[in-house]
């Protein structure tokens, strides 16, 4: 399928490895012009050639503001903005976590989201297929336990798409969020490794249960994920706004 994406110009945050790279070569794949960004610089280093990027820390508005400058020089002007960038946060009771992680993970999974969007819609309203994308998570529409601060931010991506969808859609930018399952890779593996050891098990038994509340047991792709994304930034996804789109096998719970 042609998406008709030659020439879209995109920024991704969080691109250098994980989900986030397999979105920037997808839209590489389809003919866009794709500028990313991580903290890891080795990572951006071995990016498909083409692939602007920039070291930054999404959770710091001054590394932001610079992360801008240089994707609109390069891009000349923006279609697509995908904010992937977000950390596991901490594993445990309330009680147990220490404020300074959880500062840590809202401001990587939430407000980064807000410090990019704030500087790219000034962009997009001078696009003719302009979206948004936030990643948010199967956990931001269940409670999971002893992942508190994860939760509480991917929850609130839900309301922060949600508002923007209906603030933007008169600009014509449409904005939604994807909400993944159990994505195959190092991080999920550390999660459920996480979660095992806070419940004295072993990973085997903690990877039965999670699939448990699942009709497909299987983890989603990161590739599966950067398709729908794709979709919907295309302007077969025109009229798609204000969305929270479950990619995840039909998880019914998270445990």
């Amino acid at each position: 399928m042609d998406l008709g994406m030659t020439g879209l110009r995109v920024l991704v945050t969080a691109g250098a490895a994980g989900i986030g790279r397999s979105i920037v070569e997808a839209f590489a794949e389809e003919g866009a012009r794709v500028f990313t960004c991580d903290v890891d610089a080795t990572g951006l280093a071995t990016l498909p050639e083409g692939v602007g990027h920039q070291v930054t820390d999404v959770a710091d508005r001054a590394q932001v503001a610079s992360l801008f400058d240089s994707a609109i020089a390069a891009l000349g002007g923006l279609d697509v903005l995908v904010n992937n960038a977000g950390i596991a946060g901490p594993t445990g009771a309330v009680e147990e976590i220490h404020p300074e992680d959880w500062d840590r993970c809202i401001e990587v999974c939430l407000t980064s989201q807000f410090n990019c969007a704030r500087l790219a819609v000034p962009h997009l309203r001078k696009s003719g297929n302009a979206s948004i994308v936030n990643l948010s998570s199967a956990a931001g529409k269940f409670g999971f336990g002893f992942r508190s601060p994860y939760a509480a931010a991917k929850w609130g991506v839900i309301g922060f798409t949600r508002s923007l969808a209906i603030e933007l859609g008169e600009a014509g930018i449409r904005v939604n969020a994807i909400l993944p399952g159990l994505v195959a890779g190092d991080r999920q593996r550390r999660v459920l490794e996480a979660k095992a050891q806070q419940r004295g098990i072993g990973f085997a038994e903690m990877e039965r249960i999670a699939f448990s509340y699942t009709s497909i047991k299987d983890y989603v792709t990161p590739r599966q994920l950067a398709d729908q994304i794709l979709f919907l930034c295309s302007r077969r996804g025109a009229t798609i706004s204000g969305q929270a789109i479950s990619v995840d096998g039909d998880t019914r719970m998270l445990t």
